[in-house]
């Protein structure tokens, strides 16, 4: 087994948390957070000691379709990418800014995460990596649930689904105001990095189902290579990641109009169909697969 981020970044992840500035505790007045230089800087040196020379972005054109559309068309976009590491958002800004093309910079500078608030609230080291990032945070319908499953009492409860409620409602707001200001929100609709051996780890969730409504177009976008595997020795502490280097590869689908592909997908859909919000969902993640199986091959 090869060496963790913590034993090869030990000396940077330290001061990442010195430097951070980024909110312990997540509630509704703190959900547009802007990307920190300082930690960005030290992540940047972490993903080009890893990124393998043969890195490249695929139908690089799918981009520049997407990237014209928002910037001087007006439409609203969303990057939907599958999932495989906590370095997948690095390597894709990192692939992005040095591509050599000035409009992909921008792409990358106008790109904001959605964050789930545990990224802030769990360690003080993976929320200053978090940080490195422009996100707007929300709070997860997986988190509420182990809640609920949780010996808290209903008082307790309770009052979690009045924060997740707030957090939410102020996270809608926070994204109309990027659409707004011509940012570009990048969601991993799985909302969880794919475990193997765990096929519901690449189930997208089925409030991905909101962003078809509210986004005028879609960018679908596929990694293969990952500089960053699971520990299994470790396997929910992100800072005892195994460090592989790695040939990474974006690649882009062809944009997609958001309302008339969803409104075509439920057109499909039975009137007694028990959750028509997850058949939407499927069809993205069916196109995200696709798009990594044909890299793969």
């Amino acid at each position: 087994m090869g060496k963790t981020l913590k034993e090869l970044y030990g000396k940077y992840l330290a001061e990442f948390a010195q430097i951070s500035h980024a909110a312990e505790k997540i509630d509704e007045t703190e959900i547009y957070e802007e990307a920190n230089p300082q930690t960005r800087k030290y992540l940047s040196l972490i993903t080009k000691d890893n990124l393998l020379p043969d890195s490249h972005i695929n139908n690089i054109e799918n981009f520049k379709e997407f990237y014209d559309a928002v910037v001087s068309g007006g439409k609203s976009g969303v990057v939907m990418m599958d999932h495989y590491s906590n370095m997948d958002l690095p390597c894709f800004l990192d692939l992005l800014e040095n591509s050599g093309q000035e409009w992909a910079k921008d792409f990358a500078h106008r790109i904001v995460a959605i964050a789930g608030m545990k990224l802030n609230e769990a360690d003080p080291i993976v929320r200053a990596l978090t940080e490195s990032f422009t996100r707007v945070v929300i709070y997860p319908t997986r988190s509420l649930n182990a809640v609920e499953q949780s010996d808290a009492s209903e008082e307790e409860k309770e009052a979690e689904r009045l924060r997740a409620r707030k957090i939410n409602f102020a996270a809608m707001r926070a994204m109309d105001g990027c659409k707004k200001r011509g940012q570009i929100i990048l969601v991993f609709p799985s909302g969880t990095r794919y475990r193997p051996g765990k096929p519901e780890t690449k189930r997208g969730l089925r409030e991905i189902d909101s962003y078809l409504r509210l986004f005028d177009l879609l960018l679908p976008v596929s990694i293969n290579g990952s500089v960053l595997r699971f520990n299994p020795e470790n396997p929910e502490n992100m800072i005892m990641d195994i460090v592989v280097p790695d040939v990474v590869t974006l690649t882009a689908g062809k944009m997609i109009e958001c309302k008339p592909f969803r409104n075509k997908i439920l057109e499909t859909v039975p009137a007694d169909h028990p959750d028509p919000k997850q058949v939407t969902v499927d069809a993205v993640m069916n196109i995200l697969e696709d798009l990594h199986n044909s890299e793969e091959k």
